[in-house]
């Protein structure tokens, strides 16, 4: 059982899902997973560019 800060931010994500109409438990699961693959996704094309722009002006 989670309790405290954790449990808060669940019941957060839980009623962001609800309230747009995704009640079903595997959907939310679903849709939270792909979330998070987009942010990675995003994220990791962020780093590289990063590390391009860092090669590029400081070699």
């Amino acid at each position: 059982m989670i309790t405290g800060e954790l449990r808060n931010k669940v019941d957060r994500i839980w009623e962001t899902f609800w309230t747009g109409g995704i009640t079903n438990p595997l959907d939310v699961i679903e849709q939270f997973t792909y979330l998070k693959v987009e942010v990675q996704k995003s994220l990791d094309e962020t780093q590289t560019l990063f590390d391009s722009l860092m090669q590029k002006y400081f070699g």
